[in-house]
């Protein structure tokens, strides 16, 4: 669980238990006593699963646009479960609800030390962009990188954003974000305005567990919200239908404003439209309309895995500008 802690004590205990475990990140003593006092006074966020504190994450206001990533640390043994990812998101949700506009970070220059260049890496994957080595900041031998992330990027949200099939941490969604999601979708261009995309937001504990049960294979069985997409084949003109664009338009919609909001989902459709069409049960279960079809489902949680950057082909071999070669 990912907690905002609120007194300075607090947030001194948590900094300093997570970096005195990270003995080779803060070998000088000076620097991890000033992260400590720092962090006191800083917005601060926490990971705790069972009473054990597993990572924490805090900012600093470094002008009236900008928060920086003050300081994260993740106790070895919990690395590669996501728990930096989901600090990260929680820090990110703060800062855009406050009103700022930039998010920035600084670490050493990558090729200087491998574990800063696995670090810049991470923070790369986040959605954050190498803006400028500052020579002077540390030394002259480790020159600090500055990654910075605009928070009204919806560039930065399209690349952060990738399936997710890993397991949900057991938080509940609260109904405000599942609006704001659900809004996205709904906004979507549709042809000729016709809007023949619906959804439906499944929230109740009892009614979830009745479509999961629906779900063979099964698949999302411990996401704690689903939006079910619906659509409804209209004519836009003539015999030309574009239900199939519609959905699929409100669907990427959706799917960003949930990485936005700090969730992460996946596009399930090949596997509820299938020859055992499991999308007919879920639409039973949920009394849709005969006129509808369920043709998506997307879970929507926090991740309690790692989420994994996927291979992509370079851009060069799928972008080319006014012909193919």
């Amino acid at each position: 669980m990912i907690r905002f802690i609120e007194t300075a004590d607090e947030k001194r205990r948590i900094a300093r238990e997570i970096l005195e475990s990270l003995t080779d990140w803060f070998e000088v003593e000076e620097s991890r006593e000033k992260y400590i006092a720092d962090s006191a006074g800083q917005p601060f966020w926490a990971s705790v699963d069972e009473g054990i504190n597993e990572g924490f994450l805090c900012l600093k206001e470094t002008g009236k646009e900008t928060m920086e990533l003050a300081v994260m640390g993740v106790r070895k043994e919990c690395h590669r479960k996501g728990i930096g990812r989901r600090l990260f998101a929680a820090a990110k949700d703060y800062a855009a609800r406050k009103g700022y506009e930039f998010i920035q970070v600084k670490t050493v220059r990558s090729g200087v030390y491998e574990d800063y260049d696995i670090t810049n890496e991470f923070y790369k994957s986040l959605g954050f962009k190498e803006l400028e080595v500052l020579p002077d900041y540390w030394d002259e031998a480790n020159p600090c990188q500055i990654y910075v992330m605009s928070l009204k990027s919806t560039v930065n949200t399209i690349e952060a954003r990738h399936s997710y099939r890993g397991t949900y941490l057991q938080e509940n969604v609260p109904e405000e974000d599942l609006i704001t999601i659900a809004g996205a979708g709904i906004n979507a261009p549709s042809g000729c305005n016709k809007q023949t995309t619906d959804v439906i937001i499944v929230n109740d504990p009892e009614i979830l567990a009745r479509v999961k049960a629906q779900i063979d294979p099964p698949v999302a069985g411990t996401a704690p919200a689903m939006i079910i997409v619906l659509s409804k084949r209209i004519n836009a003109y003539r015999d030309r239908c574009f239900a199939v664009q519609d959905y699929s338009a409100a669907i990427e919609n959706m799917l960003l404003a949930i990485v936005e909001l700090g969730y992460q989902s996946c596009w399930y459709e090949g596997h509820i439209t299938d020859d055992d069409r499991i999308c007919d049960k879920i639409a039973s279960v949920l009394n849709v309309p005969k006129e509808y079809d369920v043709v998506c489902i997307l879970p929507v949680g926090k991740a309690a895995d790692e989420v994994h950057s996927p291979s992509k082909k370079p851009f060069s071999e799928r972008v080319r500008f006014n012909r193919w070669s």
